[in-house]
């Protein structure tokens, strides 16, 4: 077989596991990641359960996940990132990164001579021979991404150990839970707390599971989730809840709050036009508001500016100028 006709089969399989990406998705595939763990001073278990020996700090890294790349500024490195994945929107300096895609041909990859690319399970499972290919080379593929908050701190301290930076990701810990803490307590004696349902998709009428950053967020302001009791789907931080048990808690909702981002483009207008929501309480009071997904559903620090734009938007009397004080710290 000549070198074009390999070339050829190569670049179809990586379009065949992009189909087979997409479906997954779309909810073909069931099997959820396992979390990550650090296991001893020097190996850590990642979420596609490679156990990675880590003898010295990565210094060529690509970050394919945006919330790896903010990850990776807020411990520090800038000089050692070499590359991040499409559509990075923060910090700035990752704008000016080259950009790289699992879509691509892995030879664009391995000409850069990365020692570390940092991936999502998603992409271990939709595009095996692109990984594969990665580490024919002798690269680390590391497979992260929290499903919680409990896991975000882990996968922290991960980033934190296999860039030398394991000081910072600790500092990085404690710095989110004491703002958490003052976050909590600025409504800890509020008996009148607010009711929120919070959208995840509107066309499919997901909400978020309860254990899911974005209902941290919500229940750290202060707010009461009213879909406490939506389940999974396939494992994920999303939960199918439908129309009909959203309109039948319709008076109990205080307040609607839908996250904008890639899966869900929302507006108030077109949350206030859905039939049938005109009885909820929150619309019919004008109480719909839109958040950025990267605030509420993304593992970084930026998720305190999440808790802080859904205090401000429940309780503004209680989020002031001493929350901002905190927000800043």
């Amino acid at each position: 077989m000549t070198n074009n006709k390999i070339h050829i089969l190569l670049l179809f399989s990586l379009a065949l596991a992009g189909l087979l990406a997409l479906l997954t998705n779309a909810g073909i595939d069931t099997a959820a990641a396992a979390a990550a763990r650090i296991e001893d001073e020097n190996t850590i278990v990642d979420q596609g359960g490679r156990t990675l020996r880590i003898e010295q700090p990565f210094e060529r890294i690509i970050s394919l996940y945006g919330a790896h790349t903010e990850n990776l500024f807020s411990l520090g490195l800038d000089r050692e990132i070499i590359g991040v994945s499409r559509h990075e929107t923060y910090p700035p300096p990752a704008l000016h990164k080259p950009v790289f895609s699992y879509r691509e041909d892995p030879e664009k990859f391995l000409a850069v001579r990365p020692d570390l690319v940092i991936i999502r399970p998603m992409i271990d499972r939709g595009y095996p021979q692109f990984v594969a290919m990665l580490e024919k080379n002798g690269v680390t593929v590391l497979s992260l991404q929290p499903a919680n908050v409990a896991e975000m701190y882990q996968y922290w301290q991960i980033l934190g150990f296999v860039s030398g930076r394991g000081q910072r990701a600790m500092q990085m810990v404690a710095e989110f839970k004491a703002a958490v803490a003052a976050f909590e307590s600025l409504t800890a004696a509020r008996s009148n707390r607010k009711r929120v349902y919070f959208e995840a998709i509107h066309s499919k009428m997901k909400t978020f599971t309860p254990d899911s950053m974005a209902i941290f967020a919500l229940e750290t302001a202060g707010g009461i989730n009213v879909a406490a009791d939506a389940k999974s789907v396939r494992g994920t931080n999303i939960a199918y809840y439908g129309k009909e048990r959203i309109l039948s808690r319709s008076r109990q909702i205080d307040v609607y709050l839908a996250q904008a981002g890639a899966m869900n483009k929302p507006s108030v207008k077109r949350i206030a036009d859905e039939p049938g929501f005109k009885t909820i309480k929150a619309v019919a009071e004008q109480q719909i508001y839109i958040v950025d997904e990267q605030i509420v559903s993304r593992p970084t620090l930026r998720l305190l500016e999440g808790i802080y734009f859904i205090g401000k938007t429940l309780y503004p009397e209680d989020f002031d100028d001493q929350a901002l004080k905190i927000l800043k710290k």
